[in-house]
């Protein structure tokens, strides 16, 4: 018969080289971990690049924002109606700034002026609505225009908001003047506001690969709000 501590101690023995053996991760496992954990690396990589990329363009870009104070066919007219002088003299406004920050400090200075514009605007088209302009930071979509996409994303926008501003709005770029340009006009005036030829390649979708660009920066800017 074998000693009962002869036993009890290779008992203790096979227990102990068994919970070793539970505790240590097999091969496999070690490899799907690497795996996962690389996976994730390479996407918060993607993600941060994506975002900066995204501010980038942001930083170099004014948006005009003007909101209908209804849905309703009339006020949807109006709306083009006030953008169209808004958006003329802004251009005019903005026409020598050679950055963004030059634009938004230009603008800044004539927001009362853009609101009497558009005040009297709406006052011959015979509404009483109120209006207001204003400059603010604003999330947008993805947004397709005649020439140029812009990914989602916060941008610094000229907001006109008429009425109780609860129609469907109207959007696009006042510096640089891409919405004025024609669409071939549109790499030229994007140079010429500080964009990097990459800047100009994704933007006017020569860029390869753009469109998983543009969903990473809107899935990203999503998680970003989410998460805020």
């Amino acid at each position: 018969m074998i000693p009962e501590k002869a036993f009890a101690a290779y008992i203790g023995k096979r227990t102990e080289m068994t919970m070793k053996t539970a505790a240590r991760p097999s091969k496999a496992w070690r490899t799907i971990e690497i795996i996962l954990l690389t996976g994730a690396a390479v996407f918060l990589l993607i993600g941060t690049m994506s975002l900066r990329s995204q501010a980038e363009l942001a930083d170099k870009v004014v948006r005009l924002h003007v909101l209908a104070n209804s849905d309703s066919e009339e006020d949807q007219a109006l709306k083009l109606q006030v953008r169209d002088v808004v958006l003329a003299r802004a251009t005019e406004i903005l026409e020598q700034s050679a950055d963004r920050k030059e634009a938004e400090a230009r603008l800044r200075g004539q927001l009362l002026e853009l609101e009497r514009i558009a005040a009297e605007e709406i006052s011959a088209a015979g509404y009483d609505y109120s209006v207001t302009a204003q400059l603010a930071d604003t999330a947008f979509p993805t947004k397709e225009y005649d020439g140029f996409t812009l990914p989602a994303g916060d941008y610094l926008a000229l907001r006109i908001v008429i009425g109780k501003g609860e129609g469907q709005n109207w959007w696009c770029v006042v510096f640089p003047p891409l919405c004025t340009a024609a669409a071939e006009d549109v790499p030229t005036a994007a140079l010429a506001a500080g964009f990097s030829e990459n800047e100009v390649g994704l933007i006017t979708e020569e860029n390869e690969g753009y469109v998983l660009k543009f969903k990473t920066m809107e899935l990203w800017g999503q998680l970003k709000e989410r998460f805020a």
